[in-house]
């Protein structure tokens, strides 16, 4: 079997809720048929509701899935020495979201509420990057304070359920870290990208009394949402990014994933982030190369790539000034 020593390039799952756009197309230049609408775009995933599929070289055809089966030492390298075995499947899932009208006002179990569900799934926590927002976008992250279960439940029954909710109008470019268990929603006129767990277990508290493609409401989850909803966490604001040099930023930092942002201010290439698992990175404007021993991969704006452990350490060199790539990878 050939090593796993070059970035993947892997066709995107893409998903039509009720609520997404044709943005994903125009921004991104995913493949949407005329009028169809796109409300996310799954880069990397491996899980029941979807498949990345490697495009092309020796692995052309192959389900990540399949990769995590048949070559898991290869594709997590010293994460998977260290804990004694790999993943069953691969724990992180990264997609790109247009968020064309307001989603549902929802909440996601953790691990060990996630793995008592039927069938089980991981727990997701989630984190967002704001690539384009309408004046007015709003997200509701987390409650506001003081908010606990009996005041939410009275909410939802009384269709107010967004009064509880703590509200910010986001820029391009921020980021909110959505740990399991904090109610939030995305509003209307934002494109997002969003690195989480590899789940896809979400329960709605509240759909703004709206209908489906078939002239019926969603259907809601209201005792499990409020079963699993962490009522100490408070109102959620914008993360602070961490500098790390080399043009290098930290978003998020947490025990399921590591989230680092680069912004080419200069022509020079700048280095990939060392890593002894595997690492998503995803070009979010701009254009370039990433270059390593053995590979030169073209990435334009809305590309994604997954490096194998056993892929070479890489550089990435901008066109242009003002390419902005996105690193994310298991913790170390």
């Amino acid at each position: 079997m050939p090593p796993l020593n070059h970035p993947l390039r892997l066709r995107p799952v893409l998903k039509d809720y009720l609520w997404g756009g044709e943005r994903l197309g125009q921004m991104f230049g995913k493949p949407l048929a005329d009028g169809a609408i796109c409300a996310e775009s799954w880069e990397v995933v491996d899980h029941p509701d979807g498949q990345s599929v490697v495009e092309k070289g020796p692995f052309a055809g192959k389900t990540l899935g399949e990769l995590v089966s048949e070559n898991p030492e290869q594709l997590f390298g010293g994460y998977e020495r260290e804990r004694g075995g790999h993943p069953e499947r691969f724990p992180l899932l990264f997609k790109l979201l247009d968020a064309h009208k307001t989603l549902s006002v929802q909440v996601h179990p953790n691990d060990a509420q996630a793995a008592r569900q039927d069938p089980p799934d991981l727990g997701k926590t989630e984190a967002w990057l704001v690539l384009a927002a309408e004046p007015g976008g709003k997200i509701y992250a987390g409650l506001k304070e003081g908010v606990g279960r009996d005041e939410l439940a009275a909410a939802i029954e009384a269709g107010e359920c967004d009064r509880c909710l703590h509200v910010l109008e986001p820029s391009v470019g921020d980021c909110v870290f959505i740990p399991a268990g904090t109610v939030h929603a995305l509003g209307e006129g934002l494109v997002i990208a969003e690195i989480q767990q590899a789940s896809n277990t979400t329960f709605r508290l509240f759909d703004w009394n709206r209908l489906d493609k078939d002239g019926q409401p969603r259907p809601l989850h209201i005792q499990e949402s409020l079963a699993v909803a962490d009522y100490t966490r408070g109102p959620v604001e914008p993360q602070t990014p961490e500098p790390l040099g080399d043009g290098w930023e930290r978003l998020v930092e947490c025990d399921k994933f590591l989230f680092d942002r680069c912004r080419s201010e200069a022509m020079r290439p700048t280095q990939l982030p060392l890593s002894n698992g595997p690492q998503i990175v995803c070009l979010i404007d701009g254009a370039g190369h990433l270059k390593g021993q053995g590979y030169d991969e073209p990435m334009t704006a809305g590309q994604t790539l997954l490096l194998p452990a056993a892929c070479p350490p890489g550089e990435f060199a901008a066109e242009q000034t003002g390419a902005v790539l996105l690193s994310m990878r298991l913790p170390d």
